[in-house]
């Protein structure tokens, strides 16, 4: 074993038996700890409720889809995404593969707490963390899911669940490709970390040409990649194509006045500059409402973001109260309900917080522009497909070069970059001024997202090659061929 697989595992080892004593509370680090401590013994327990000669036991956490009582002898594929993300990308090729494999069982994991939410409605048989990536969880686990292949998304491929699975012949793969250029897994320890698991891929679905060359530093061998496009754009599509307009969220606005910014998947850096942007812009575009969507609501501080607001003049309310009004107001209601969210001028909220997962790319279709988060820190923009194809023109922070898509969008002219407040203010008040010309950005957005459609249809062709129709690897164990 070489002396980087030994250190990292020693690492996790040492993180894994101290994890007890860091699980205390909500922070990011507590809940993803909480999450992983059970989540082998999960797939683990599904896994022997599949087999016809398995178990009863069903033990673990999580919806009844966890625990099949009647044992389904077909293929099993195993998708891992990172977080929101990339589940939205693996959603959108899971749902080709299931209408393609009858009898297909997907295992889908994720790594950040922020993806807890999606399991309510992915389509998967069960849908937990990622178990920690040791082999002495990693080897069970496989022994007992034995799935045909394993997918991972984007650039998650996790070393030692690629290593266990090519000691056992289980083929690995990886979606959604995208590498940009300075990643750390391209650094000099990324390689020496990395390579090895990366080599091990039998296929890479790229994004990009660009984005494709650049898996060959890790190792990846030119005639396994294969330059797809994003499923995300599948996905984005079918997104806008099936909302319900009806749902409470979508009537938060109803009235139909005035301009409105939905600003998504923000972080503190980012409303350090949005508010005070906002609060000059308000004095210029009368009836302007807004809908801001922290990254992760779980951990944001929604009184004190109110407090700024309100500071400001905003009359703001959480995403649920302003979904009680709505409600109220069609039900002819409205005189008691508004109660519930005056906020000093005693009328309704024009500044909306969203404190639930599950929603924005729903509430970038009420959006006149879209502002969307990540821009002005180092962890990465959040993805710009969902407002554009809600037909949402965009705006972002200066740090959006790790993002394909921003700069496609930049091109086309359905996206703008901003490289401070003074220069949001300006970018904010131009476009919504100019609502003629919002919808021909906005053309330009949808037009981007329909011209590269198909990804996910192209990555699932690539994924059969691996997971024929009703074919199991068997009951391999570790060194088994």
């Amino acid at each position: 074993m070489a002396v980087s697989q030994a250190l990292y595992r020693t690492g996790l080892r040492a993180l894994r038996a101290l994890s007890p004593a860091l699980m205390k509370g909500e922070s990011k680090l507590a809940r993803g700890l909480r999450g992983r401590r059970h989540a082998h013994e999960r797939l683990i327990a599904w896994a022997r409720g599949l087999r016809p000669d398995g178990e009863s036991d069903r033990g673990g956490q999580g919806d009844d889809r966890a625990a099949p009582t009647v044992p389904v002898d077909g293929p099993v594929v195993w998708v891992h995404a990172s977080s929101v993300g990339e589940s939205i990308q693996a959603r959108a090729v899971i749902d080709v593969l299931r209408g393609r494999t009858p009898g297909l069982q997907v295992v889908f994991t994720f790594f950040s707490p922020s993806a807890e939410g999606v399991c309510g409605d992915f389509p998967a048989d069960v849908c937990t963390y990622l178990p920690w990536d040791l082999p002495e969880v990693m080897g069970p686990v496989l022994d007992a899911v034995q799935p045909s292949v394993i997918v991972f998304t984007q650039r998650e491929v996790w070393p030692t669940l690629a290593d266990e699975a090519a000691a056992r012949g289980v083929a690995t793969v990886l979606i959604a490709g995208t590498l940009p250029e300075g990643a750390g897994r391209i650094s000099g320890p990324g390689r020496i970390l990395l390579g090895p698991a990366f080599r091990s891929l039998r296929a890479v679905a790229a994004v990009s040409k660009e984005d494709g060359q650049r898996f060959g530093l890790l190792g990846v061998r030119s005639d396994r990649v294969t330059v797809t496009g994003d499923p995300g754009m599948d996905a984005a599509r079918e997104r806008v194509a099936e909302i319900d307009r009806e749902a409470p969220h979508m009537r938060i606005f109803g009235d139909g006045r005035g301009p409105i910014l939905v600003a998504g998947s923000t972080w503190p850096s980012d409303e350090d500059v949005l508010l005070p942007a906002l609060a000059r812009v308000r004095e210029s575009v009368p009836g302007l409402r807004i809908v801001l969507a922290p990254h992760e609501p779980d951990g944001c501080d929604f009184a004190e973001l109110a407090r700024r607001l309100a500071a400001d003049g905003w009359t703001p309310a959480l995403l649920g109260e302003a979904e009680g009004v709505a409600t109220a107001e069609g039900a002819g209601e409205a005189e008691g309900a508004g109660e519930a969210v005056e906020v000093g001028t005693g009328q309704g909220p024009d500044a909306i917080l969203v404190d639930r997962v599950g929603v924005l790319a729903d509430l970038y279709t009420l959006a006149s522009v879209a502002y969307v988060g990540g821009g002005f820190h180092r962890a990465g923009l959040h993805s710009v497909l969902e407002p554009a194809a809600a037909g949402a023109p965009v705006l972002i922070g200066p740090r959006y070069q790790g993002s394909v898509h921003a700069t496609g969008l930049l091109t086309a002219g359905a996206a703008r970059t901003v490289a401070d407040a003074e220069a949001l203010t300006h970018a904010l008040g131009e476009w919504l001024e100019a609502p003629g010309e919002n919808q021909e950005r906005a053309q330009r957005g949808r037009d981007y997202i329909k011209n590269r459609r198909g990804s996910a249809g192209w990555t699932a062709d690539m994924i059969t090659q691996f997971s024929p129709p009703q074919a199991r690897p068997g009951n391999l164990s570790k060194g088994e061929t």
